[in-house]
């Protein structure tokens, strides 16, 4: 029964991990559920989180009720995944593992349901004992299971961090069109520093492109501008990002010349065109 409940208990942990690995992605699951306001899916998705990461550690300590407890919601789960199947909602996003990867649908709850029954079943279990041999096999066995699960912690930390930047670069452009008056259908944001000897030597062409009625051109200092220049992770100066008057960036990159800005600058009226 020991090894039965050590690999019940691994089971809530890596669900638990994954949950909290899951970020946003995981909270929208409960969606699928009717669950529509952020706060209360924040705080459901938190509170399963806590329960589960919780039980795992009481039920390997074998403390008492700790089995039922979580036989009790792993049911209280299963009932969740049946009514969503019998509300229609098959195949949407469960979050019972985080994420969008697991689906609503009878494999699912069949899952979650033989869970709780093997949960409701350890105290009924005879407490046999393991020889050190199996132990061993047992621990090298979780072993590899924890570097596979590492593995995909890992990477699905990697995919929310590069989905937190995709979700940070619209809002850093959207608070850099604020400083524009919005007089041209063009807005070019220059990322100056101070010392640069590019930069000065360019301030006669960012002066003949300012005076074009078409673009409205705003000089961002590196001192003085430091939040937009980490928000929208500027690599250096001198530096071009060219935005529309909704704040959607067009084009951006690096220039050392009036006739590379001047290549930006008909990317940008490309793409509005287009």
């Amino acid at each position: 029964m020991g090894l039965l409940r050590f690999l019940l208990a691994a089971v809530l942990l890596a669900s638990a991990a994954l949950k909290l690995l899951s970020g946003r992605s995981g909270r929208e699951a409960l969606g699928s559920y009717g669950i529509a306001r952020p706060g209360a899916r924040a705080a459901l998705w938190g509170g399963a989180i806590a329960a589960e990461a919780v039980l795992a550690v009481v039920v390997t300590a074998s403390v008492p009720g700790a089995a039922e407890a979580a036989a009790a919601l792993l049911g209280v789960f299963a009932l969740g995944l049946a009514a969503a199947i019998l509300g229609g909602r098959a195949g949407a996003p469960c979050g019972c593992f985080g994420g969008r990867r697991s689906r609503i649908g009878w494999p699912a709850f069949a899952r979650t349901a033989l869970l709780a029954a093997a949960f409701a079943a350890l105290p009924f279990l005879p407490d046999a004992k393991l020889s050190t041999e199996a132990w061993l096999g047992a621990g090298l066995v979780v072993a590899l299971a924890g570097l596979a699960a590492l593995t995909v912690a890992v990477l699905a930390l990697a995919r929310e961090l590069g989905e937190l930047r995709l979700a940070v670069a619209p809002q850093a452009a959207l608070s850099l069109i604020e400083r524009f008056e919005g007089r041209a259908p063009l807005a070019v944001a220059v990322f100056t520093s101070p010392g640069c000897a590019l930069c000065q030597a360019l301030e006669p062409s960012l002066r003949l492109v300012s005076n074009d009625p078409e673009v409205e051109l705003e000089l961002f200092d590196e001192e003085t501008d430091s939040d937009a220049w980490a928000s929208l992770a500027v690599p250096g100066s001198p530096y071009a990002v060219v935005l529309g008057r909704d704040g959607v960036v067009l084009a951006k990159g690096t220039f050392n010349s009036l006739f590379q800005l001047e290549s930006l600058l008909a990317h940008a009226t490309r793409t509005v065109s287009a």
